[in-house]
């Protein structure tokens, strides 16, 4: 699968975990110079605590585009160490 904004493909991975119909690609697997941490969080009662980064393309910024729970609950642990995308990110 591969995610891109803008035109440009900010993660591709055949490793691919799905939760609530969200791809989530392994972190190693994210270009790093598309993206940077964001301070936004948010709280999922049975994921834990989902850190955001900002998808920063040409220039150009999608804010808290791509998320992680860095350290989830034991019901998600499937998805510790991936990200997923949302805000106008195409996954195909």
């Amino acid at each position: 699968m591969e995610a891109s904004w803008n035109g440009t493909v900010i993660a591709r991975s055949d490793d691919i975990e799905t939760l609530e119909g969200n791809a989530y690609f392994p972190l190693s697997a994210v270009d790093s110079s598309a993206i940077r941490r964001s301070s936004h969080t948010s709280v999922c009662g049975w994921k834990g605590t989902a850190s955001y980064w900002d998808v920063v393309v040409d220039g150009k910024v999608n804010a808290n585009a791509m998320w992680s729970y860095e350290d989830p609950k034991p019901a998600a642990a499937a998805i510790r160490g991936r990200v997923a995308f949302w805000k106008g990110v195409t996954v195909r």
